[in-house]
């Protein structure tokens, strides 16, 4: 099931990445204080008290009427028009918005556009007024109030101060998420670098020319959906274009055509990565994985074209070790060699795609994690330093697709990456989970009582 799409949006430097870093956990999003630094919308998922969603960083929204007057009309920076264009994009597909503003500069002709185009969307906004940091700031956050687009919050991105008050209201505005009826049905993305053979895998899986081939790179420019049925389960499958590296990606059509191949991996449960066997793994395909685990998207990898490798009884052997060298940060995903031209082993690529689907949607029952965790527990102790003892209290599966747990400790900041490593490995040897991430929170008592 899809997560509530949370969108933060503002003028250019006002803070929205750093908060999209903090409750994302990680830099994702790079931070400068050079306005524009954003330009494509980023996605990272995010937690706050059970609530998930995927939280989406957009680059400043500018205007010409604004502070920022474009001398020359004939030369208006194409780079900033794209970014606003993602911002917009990132308006309409949000379930909640976010809408920071600056408490140190105060309300600018920006703010006030922004707020305009906001209140049309007929959505929920909060209004988060960032770098807070004095209690001068926060008094005069008041002003704010005159956007008229709710109760500004006053908070610090970099500090932390007040950002779970913000998440609270996130997570009071998000879409309330249907128990029953799950969804069953499986979306499978086609992804890789162009001219791997994606299109050509599609038309073999199906039987039929559904879409455009051509060894011209570049060739599918849009994420084509092609819906099938398969022993009951409605099968999503969608073709999407090549991925070159980033300083060899045009403007216009092309960069858009990759803003779709993101997105398709994004609404997508599992995604094929296509890999060229004649040219082995490049630097770029490991990228593109870096997007789908981004995401936490389960993956099947798929080397392609591999009738124009030279075989002899070991060729398939040294193929997979060298492959699985280059993949070692998944060594948990599984690897199939075909030919899409001519067919060969295409019928385990959708078997291989739903299984990982099943595993993806395995719910494991607290007892039996429990166990397994008492166990992992005692044949490896945490490392903790003297006087400040890691104890793993106790585990729970909180949700599926991607499998979900949330481990119950008394100092969460004591666990140590290795140690959280070990105890996903052994997830893994008990329970499977073949060809999905497995995401990990653990939360301190502290955490609990609040």
């Amino acid at each position: 099931m899809a997560k509530p799409l949370v969108a933060i949006v503002g003028r250019p430097n006002v803070g929205k990445s750093t908060f999209f870093n903090r409750v994302i956990g990680e830099k994702l999003a790079i931070v400068e204080d050079i306005p524009g630094t954003t330009r494509d919308r980023l996605y990272g998922d995010g937690e706050w008290n059970g609530r998930f969603f995927t939280l989406i960083d957009t680059g400043g929204l500018e205007f010409e009427t604004s502070e920022t007057v474009i001398q020359d009309e004939e030369q208006i920076d194409e780079i900033a028009r794209q970014t606003r264009h993602q911002a917009q994009a990132a308006i309409e597909e949000a379930d909640v918005i976010v809408f920071m503003v600056d408490a140190k500069t105060g309300i600018t002709t920006a703010d006030r556009e922004i707020a305009d185009i906001l209140r049309k969307t007929h959505k929920p906004v909060v209004l988060a007024a960032n770098r807070a940091d004095s209690e001068e700031r926060r008094l005069n956050s008041v002003e704010f109030y005159e956007l008229g687009v709710g109760d500004p919050i006053p908070i610090s991105s970099y500090h932390g101060t007040n950002t779970g008050d913000l998440l609270d209201k996130i997570a009071e505005n998000l879409p309330e998420q249907p128990e029953e009826g799950e969804d069953t049905s499986v979306r499978i993305a086609i992804i890789g670098r162009p001219n791997v053979g994606k299109s050509r895998l599609l038309n073999s899986i199906l039987g039929q020319e559904r879409v455009i081939v051509s060894d011209v790179p570049g060739t599918t420019r849009d994420a084509i959906d092609t819906e099938i049925i398969i022993n009951g389960t409605e099968v999503t499958l969608i073709d999407t274009a090549g991925i070159r590296r980033r300083g060899h990606i045009d403007q216009g059509i092309e960069k858009y055509s990759v803003m779709r191949t993101l997105r398709a991996i994004n609404r997508s449960n599992v995604v094929l990565l296509v890999i060229d066997a004649s040219e082995g793994v490049t630097a770029q395909d490991t990228h593109i994985a870096g997007y789908a685990l981004d995401q936490s998207k389960g993956i099947v990898l798929v080397v392609n074209k591999w009738d124009k490798v030279e075989k002899d009884t070991h060729t398939m052997d040294e193929h997979t070790q060298k492959i699985r060298q280059e993949f070692d940060f998944m060594n948990w995903v599984p690897l199939v060699f075909t030919s899409a031209k001519f067919g060969q082993r295409v019928n385990k690529v959708l078997d291989l795609a739903l299984h990982v689907a099943d595993e993806r949607r395995k719910r494991i029952s607290t007892s039996a994690l429990n166990k397994l965790i008492r166990e992992a527990v005692a044949e490896h102790s945490p490392p903790s330093k003297p006087g400040k003892w890691l104890k793993v209290l106790y585990a729970t599966q909180a949700d599926v697709d991607p499998p979900t747990f949330i481990f119950s400790v008394n100092d969460a900041k004591a666990v140590h990456f290795s140690y959280e490593r070990y105890l996903e490995n052994k997830l893994r040897e008990t329970f499977g989970f073949e060809g999905t991430p497995i995401r990990m929170f653990f939360r301190g008592r502290e955490n609990e009582n609040k």
